[in-house]
C-alpha cells in the first residue's frame, strides 16, 4: 500500500487525515506522530511541520504545502535536500486573495474608514475631490499566480498597475519592473502598495520606514495606502506605526503579522489608521487543496513532471 506521511504542526492533524483518505482511498495516511516504516513514504504533505520531520525518508520524493506559502517548509534545517518541495496554486485561493486586493483598494479609493469615522462621530461631511481608479496606480510587489491575477482585476476596476519581481516578467497591461531599480520605481510611483510576495532572506523587513518614506503623497486618498497579505515577517511593525502617525503613510491594512495571532497588546488592534485581519485573506477549501496534492501525486506516479515546485535558491 502507497503511504502519504502528514507533517503537521500548527493544526489539528485528524481532519487532514481524512481529506486525504477521502481522495487517496487507497493509500495509508500517517501522521508524523506515529511509527511508520520511513522506507515506504515517498510522498509528504506539511504544515508548519517539526523540525527534522522528513530527515531520514530515503525513498522521498516530493513535499506539499498544506498553504500557499513554502517558508515554513524552510526553516527546517534538515529539510532534505534535492527532495522537491511543491507550493499550492489553487483557482479558489488565488479568487479569494484578489477579492481581498481589489476590495480594500476599493476602500482606499472611497475612504471608506475616513466616512466610518464621520459616521461615528455623527457627521454629515461630503468629501468632494472624489479621484477616479484610473486616477491612481496600485503597485504590486510580487507577480506570481496570485499577484497577476490580482492585477487583472484592478485593472477592470479601472486602476493603474504596475508590477514587481525579483527577476524579470513580462505581464500584459501591467507596466512591469524588477530588480532593486524597479523596486524604487513602484513604489515612488504607487498609491496604494500591496505586498504578495514571499518571505525570503531578501524581502524579509522589506516594508519599512525606507521605503515608506519613498512613497507618493497621494493626497487623493488622504496617503498612500499600505496592504500587506503576503507575510508577517515582510513588516516593519514598529516603522509602519511610526509612519502611520508621522502621515507618511495614510492607512494600512494588515493581514499577516509579525507575530500570529496578533498580540492583543498590539497598538495595531486600535489604532485609527489600520485594518487588521486576522491572515485570512486567501484561505482556501482544505478539500480542494487535498485534491490538488492528490492530483499531483497521481500524474507524477504516471510519469508526469510535478508542477509548481519551489526554487530553494530563491525560496518561491
Amino acid at each position: 500500500m502507497n503511504t502519504l506521511l502528514l507533517g503537521i504542526g500548527a493544526w489539528d492533524p485528524e481532519p487532514w487525515r481524512a481529506r486525504f483518505k477521502a481522495v487517496l482511498p487507497d493509500w495509508d495516511i500517517v501522521l508524523h506522530t506515529e511509527p511508520f516504516d520511513r522506507r515506504a513514504i515517498h510522498y509528504a504533505a506539511a504544515w508548519k511541520q517539526p523540525e527534522g520531520t522528513f530527515a531520514g525518508l530515503p525513498e522521498l520524493e516530493a513535499i506539499f504545502s498544506l498553504g500557499a506559502g513554502v517558508d515554513h517548509l524552510f526553516k527546517d534545517t534538515r529539510l532534505p535536500e534535492g527532495v522537491p518541495v511543491v507550493r499550492v496554486v489553487d483557482p479558489d485561493l488565488t479568487t479569494r486573495m484578489s477579492e481581498y486586493v481589489v476590495m480594500h483598494c476599493l476602500m482606499a479609493l472611497r475612504r471608506v474608514r475616513i466616512y466610518d469615522g464621520f459616521q461615528r462621530d455623527r457627521k454629515w461631511i461630503d468629501l468632494r475631490d472624489q479621484p477616479q481608479a484610473s486616477d491612481l496606480q496600485v503597485g504590486l510587489l510580487g507577480m506570481g499566480v496570485l499577484g497577476q491575477d490580482a492585477a487583472m482585476k484592478l485593472r477592470t476596476m479601472g486602476f493603474r498597475v504596475a508590477g514587481w519581481s525579483r527577476r524579470q516578467k513580462d505581464v500584459a497591461g501591467v507596466a512591469m519592473h524588477h530588480g532593486d531599480e524597479g523596486l524604487e520605481a513602484v513604489v515612488a510611483s504607487s498609491d496604494i502598495l500591496v505586498a504578495m510576495m514571499p518571505l525570503t532572506p531578501d524581502t524579509t523587513g522589506i516594508l519599512n520606514a525606507r521605503l515608506f518614506a519613498r512613497m507618493p503623497k497621494a493626497e487623493a486618498i488622504g496617503g498612500p495606502v499600505l496592504i500587506n497579505v503576503g507575510r508577517g515577517g515582510l513588516q516593519v511593525e514598529t516603522d509602519i506605526l511610526a509612519a502611520l502617525d508621522a502621515g507618511t503613510l495614510g492607512a494600512a491594512v494588515l493581514d499577516v503579522f509579525e507575530t500570529e495571532p496578533l498580540p492583543e497588546a498590539s497598538p495595531l488592534w486600535l489604532h485609527p489608521k489600520v485594518t487588521a485581519t486576522p491572515h485570512n485573506s486567501a484561505i482556501s477549501s482544505p478539500p480542494a487543496i487535498a485534491a490538488y496534492v492528490a492530483g499531483q501525486i497521481k500524474a507524477h506516479m504516471a510519469g508526469d513532471a510535478l508542477t509548481n515546485v519551489v526554487d530553494p535558491k530563491h525560496g518561491y
